[in-house]
């Protein structure tokens, strides 16, 4: 009996390795030391840039995104977005994401496939200015079925102790400002496949009516890495950025509200920004009500920050120049802790 009859090859890993170490290397920092082989990554802090830094971490995966990408085949965006699903937690305090870790299981080990798929985690580093220190391979030979893959990554970030975002900044008369996500990033998925993707068929058929795209390809939309944008905020409208939610799991109703003081309530108008077609299409085939659509998915808007009111403006300009579509959404008011949509 060998490995590779149990279900595991070495040679199939290795190959792996050496097909990833080119992307892995592309997305170093300078305080990365060493490189891809090693039993751990190495990253020297430049602690004297603080006078008190707090380290910041966060651990995410892209969910059942990952069976539509195993369907249509293709693993170029999922990378990306667990990357997203990282950094713009990270960001919500005002951390700078610093490095990266992977994990990945396979059923079976297809050194083109994780090529394909670590290119995408390496292309979502290079974005967010953060080193791909390390990460794992594991091949569950015999447990999955040869084409099954998860992902799920854990992050680092720095912040200078007493600047981090949050709540406590946020007061009556902010501005929320919304930067825009095209697609679903990697929320809501379950409800969204099953409304949607009911055959492997429908994957390759137009997304909706008049869709430029098939609805496997509008699904694999790549999410949109917020943190370089708020991060320049950050830097250039010194102390005016309060607070940020990052709208994932639980929507704009169930992310916002963690922004909130007991005191306050958010006050979000919906005509205010757009929602991708891919939205309403999920509400009209699965009949699902507008509550429910805000209590899952992002419906167009990725981040929300809140905002001096004297520097909303300047955000909008941030923003844009970064290349993510941004309006003022809302305000804050007084209240008790709620998001209302009008």
């Amino acid at each position: 009996m060998t490995y590779v009859q149990a279900g595991v090859s070495i040679a199939a890993g290795d190959e792996t390795v050496e097909r990833i170490k080119g992307v892995v290397a592309s997305t170093a920092r300078p305080e990365v030391l060493g490189g891809i082989g090693g039993f751990a990554g190495l990253f020297a802090l430049n602690a004297k840039k603080y006078r008190e830094p707090v380290l910041v971490a966060s651990a995410d995966g892209v969910g059942t995104k990952l069976e539509i990408a195993r369907q249509v085949g293709r693993y170029d965006t999922v990378g990306v977005d667990l990357v997203a699903m990282l950094v713009d937690d990270l960001v919500c305090v005002g951390a700078e994401p610093l490095f990266l870790l992977d994990y990945v299981a396979v059923g079976a080990v297809n050194p083109a496939l994780l090529e394909e798929l670590v290119g995408g985690i390496a292309r979502g580093c290079r974005l967010a200015n953060t080193a791909l220190l390390g990460g794992e391979t594991a091949e569950h030979g015999g447990v999955m079925k040869p084409d099954e893959l998860d992902v799920a990554g854990f992050a680092v970030g720095i912040v200078e102790r007493g600047s981090e975002l949050g709540p406590h900044l946020v007061h009556d008369g902010d501005l929320l400002v919304g930067l825009a996500s095209p697609g679903l990033r990697s929320n809501g998925y379950s409800l969204a496949r099953n409304v949607l993707a009911t055959s492997q068929t429908a994957l390759h058929e137009p997304a909706y009516e008049g869709a430029e795209r098939s609805l496997g390809d509008e699904l694999l939309v790549e999410s949109v890495i917020y943190a370089p944008t708020v991060l320049a905020m950050i830097g250039e409208l010194a102390g005016s950025v309060h607070a940020c939610a990052h709208v994932t799991g639980g929507g704009i109703l169930g992310n916002v509200v963690r922004i909130l003081p007991a005191s306050l309530d958010a006050v979000i108008e919906m005509s205010s920004f757009s929602t991708p077609e891919i939205f309403f299409e999920i509400q009209r085939r699965g009949q699902v009500s507008a509550d429910e659509m805000v209590r899952v998915f992002n419906c167009g808007i990725g981040m929300v920050v809140a905002i001096e009111p004297s520097a909303a403006d300047a955000a909008l300009d941030v923003a844009r120049a970064s290349g993510v579509e941004a309006a003022i959404v809302g305000e804050i008011r007084p209240g008790s802790a709620t998001v209302v949509l009008t």
